[in-house]
């Protein structure tokens, strides 16, 4: 997820990287010294080149159905004017039931001021799915939020049960159930290498063997039956019909056999 943004590593000296590896979204990283996050991470923006911007991932080890805690912190720009509004934005995650959250930085300062641990929780609607930043301010959107040290937590969907066996319980004494636990008995019985022994529990498939042979012989009739007749020999019974069509009057017949070329 590369969730404290350490990639790509904003060299040394300067105070801004851009991209975010394994984020979509045209933004940056901030170095640590410009952040200032007390764990010493780098930061994304939500602001880039004074515009706003939205940065997006995938959650990978993420199951659909799990029930998931996002965490991060943030802090307004060190841009934004003490006494500025709060810097807003929402997250987002697909999935009915996710609405999305909003969230308001701590009160600019004119320097960087950090929240620890604001968290958002969802369903997972799909594996890996996707979460989105995306600023809300509108005064000097370009000057927005910094957030960093993403990290999710997932309680894993519930084991489906496993399917019930038809003939537990009172069913063992059906007659369908009985013939099965027989055959079942008796296969037990048998090597996998012994074709008679097995024969006598699943039979020699004559049945099958009857279907397959009646197939081939009627195949075989099939291709018996002359079929090759040269067109002329075709065309010569034709010649003294008034039309080639059934229950249509020889007068509606635009071209009647008796004047084709051939007759």
């Amino acid at each position: 997820m590369n969730g404290t943004f350490s990639s790509p590593t904003v060299p040394a000296g300067q105070t801004w990287a851009s991209g975010v590896d394994g984020w979509s979204g045209a933004a940056g990283v901030a170095s640590a010294a410009y952040a200032a996050h007390p764990r010493g991470f780098q930061a994304a923006t939500l602001g880039w080149n004074g515009n706003a911007v939205s940065l997006s991932t995938r959650v990978r080890g993420v199951r659909a159905g799990a029930t998931v805690t996002l965490s991060w912190d943030d802090s307004p720009y060190a841009c934004a004017a003490q006494g500025a509004a709060r810097r807003t934005y929402t997250v987002t995650v697909a999935g009915q039931g996710n609405s999305p959250g909003s969230f308001g930085s701590n009160i600019p300062n004119g320097s960087t001021n950090w929240f620890l641990g604001r968290t958002y929780s969802f369903t997972a609607a799909e594996d890996a799915p996707q979460i989105t930043f995306t600023p809300t301010n509108t005064d000097n959107p370009g000057c927005g939020v910094f957030f960093t040290n993403v990290d999710a937590k997932q309680t894993a969907p519930p084991q489906q049960p496993p399917a019930q066996d038809p003939c537990a319980g009172d069913a063992a004494s059906t007659s369908q159930c009985k013939d099965v636990a027989d055959n079942k008995d008796q296969i037990s019985k048998c090597k996998a290498s012994d074709r008679d022994c097995l024969a006598t529990v699943a039979g020699d498939g004559k049945a099958e063997k009857d279907g397959i042979a009646d197939e081939k012989q009627t195949l075989t009739d099939f291709n018996k039956v002359p079929r090759d007749q040269k067109p002329n020999d075709a065309a010569t019974g034709l010649c003294a019909l008034p039309n080639a069509l059934t229950d249509v009057p020889p007068g509606n017949a635009v071209v009647p056999p008796s004047d084709w070329w051939f007759c």
